[in-house]
């Protein structure tokens, strides 16, 4: 009850704003939330999520504070690659519902104001899509939809041919596999069941052009651009393909780790197509009006490289190149290492081009609770929150919830599968997911504390926080990140981390976070006295509570507290 009084409080003063704040478009602070549609529920008791299950559960979308909800990919697929895959783009696999199914879903997030963005995998098809096999049999207006070669003469046996380069795919072999019925090898840069596209022949442009337009007709309101820097490759003139050279990091010659690829990640080409496609949304919304549609690039490269990704002065690219600094956090990291971490995003993109979001989970990547503890859940969730910029939340991280060991049973799974077991919404039978006798993976065996239903009953629960947090980014000083002075952030000492959200001389809230296990203080920070607004579990302190920040503050291990000063 007393976080639900604070937060009426503070909403109290959201209306009046500030100039900068109206000027920001809605991606700029959003609050994203990935849906991993095979996990977040299931309407028909077979134990896989699907689409009707999502639409059930769009109010508590709407409950959070979210934005808008980005969807793993829902499009026809073997799923070798669980969805990755896709054999046909503008198809939903049975498996999450039907088209009709896609559009209520839609219809219904607009009437809530939640957005709806898609995986868009422009990379490579499946093997089995109806383009791969007209290219195989060399049918017209496909015969270079993918990229092909007839190989290299084999140096021990002339008789023979091998792969055109060594190149090595993500998951390991090379990226070359022959074909027998076309007689050349085609190029994958993940599975071999995943063939990739050929971005220099304009006709794959324009196909990929029509399949974003197809979606966008739908009402979905942009994208997320998977493994973008894996686009393009570098092609010689002769129209063979080079070596890359060793990286000195695995001895393993079957490793993706074992090359440097600088001739098949981060093409240049690859960052004009992304200002192609941002063309294209911009001339989409001109002709058919509505709010900004956007891309959303997944990329695991440099911040400078991120920064072409975003634009060059010139041109615009993706809305917000996917930041992951934060996710190579762990348990053991300070304050310190927070502020280098941010450091290293904002000295580039916020310098340059005033641009900001923070991912600290993902369908890849352990989740929060095992990569750095429980305990840290909540400091992360607040620190992400309380940054400028736009959030991202990957489904279950508001709750805390884990990995679950599994055991994998496909190429694909490998040690993937721990982070995308089933959402926990109740303490109830497979934790509120389905109905039926079974999920498509485990129950984490913690789901009895760690749901949403337990949660909501809980003040200081990691779900009441995140939805405290995402009404705190509707007030008028954390709207104001684009003001000078609207925002700072530094590590007070090894273990405390701060940030600072103001409206100079108006309001002023201050984030502290204890990041180490032992008590801390810091002391003369302000020279006001503060009301705290929102603590974490570890807080002696209640809501309302004062302190003179002229004088000295504790902190208990593990403690966040966002503290408020406002002009009377």
């Amino acid at each position: 009850m007393e976080l639900a009084l604070a937060l009426l409080f503070c909403l109290a003063f959201s209306s009046s704003g500030v100039a900068a704040a109206n000027a920001v478009d809605w991606w700029e602070g959003a609050s994203l939330y990935q849906i991993y549609p095979r996990s977040f529920q299931d309407s028909d008791g077979d134990g896989v999520g699907d689409i009707k299950g999502i639409t059930s559960r769009l109010e508590y979308l709407k409950e959070i504070g979210i934005t808008a909800t980005w969807l793993s990919p829902v499009f026809e697929s073997p799923m070798s690659d669980f969805g990755y895959d896709i054999s046909n783009f503008t198809r939903i696999d049975p498996i999450f519902g039907t088209l009709d199914d896609f559009d209520a879903m839609v219809a219904k997030a607009k009437q809530l104001g939640v957005k709806i963005l898609l995986d868009f995998v422009p990379n490579h098809s499946s093997d089995k899509c109806e383009w791969f096999q007209k290219s195989i049999r060399r049918e017209e207006g496909f015969e270079d939809f993918y990229v092909w070669h007839d190989g290299k003469v084999d140096a021990v046996d002339p008789s023979k041919k091998v792969a055109p380069s060594n190149w090595v795919s993500v998951f390991g072999g090379s990226q070359w596999t022959w074909n027998a019925e076309r007689q050349q090898f085609y190029l994958h840069q993940f599975q071999d069941k995943q063939p990739d596209l050929n971005y220099s022949n304009p006709l794959v442009r324009q196909h990929m052009l029509e399949v974003l337009e197809y979606w966008l007709d739908r009402g979905v309101d942009g994208f997320r651009i998977d493994a973008v820097p894996h686009i393009f490759e570098k092609r010689n003139d002769d129209g063979s393909y080079p070596d890359e050279p060793l990286s000195g990091w695995s001895n393993n010659p079957n490793s993706y780790d074992y090359h440097n690829h600088i001739h098949t990640k981060d093409q240049y080409a690859t960052i004009e197509l992304l200002y192609e496609w941002r063309e294209f949304l911009e001339q989409y919304q001109k002709k058919n009006g509505g709010e900004t549609r956007v891309l959303l690039a997944e990329a695991y490269s440099s911040v400078e490289t991120l920064s072409e990704y975003f634009g060059n002065g010139t041109h615009s690219g993706a809305h917000l190149p996917m930041n992951f600094n934060l996710m190579y956090l762990n348990g053991y990291s300070t304050a310190r290492d927070m502020e280098n971490s941010i450091n290293y995003w904002m000295h580039t993109m916020w310098t340059n081009h005033q641009t900001a979001n923070w991912v600290v989970g993902n369908h890849d990547n352990n989740r929060v609770a095992d990569r750095m503890g429980h305990h840290k859940v909540d400091l992360l969730n607040i620190i992400v929150n309380t940054l400028p910029g736009a959030s991202v939340t990957y489904y279950g991280e508001e709750i805390g919830m884990s990995n679950v060991p599994t055991e994998c049973t496909s190429i694909s799974c490998d040690s993937r599968d721990p982070e995308r077991s089933p959402m926990q919404w109740t303490p109830g039978t497979n934790a509120g997911f389905t109905d039926g006798p079974s999920t498509w993976l485990p129950i984490s065996s913690d789901y009895m504390m760690y749901n949403v239903e337990t949660e909501r009953m809980v003040g200081r629960s990691s779900l009441n926080i995140l939805k405290a947090l995402q009404s705190l980014k509707h007030t008028a000083a954390f709207r104001n990140f684009k003001e000078q002075n609207g925002f700072s952030y530094r590590a007070l000492s090894e273990q405390v981390f701060q940030i600072v959200r103001a409206v100079p001389n108006r309001e002023e809230y201050m984030v502290l976070v204890n990041m180490g296990n032992k008590l801390e203080y810091v002391e003369q920070i302000a020279s006001r006295t503060f009301e705290y607004v929102l603590v974490s579990p570890h807080s002696s302190h209640n809501n309302g509570d004062k302190v003179d920040l002229n004088g000295r503050i504790y902190l208990m291990p593990f403690e966040a507290v966002v503290l408020r000063w406002m002009e009377r």
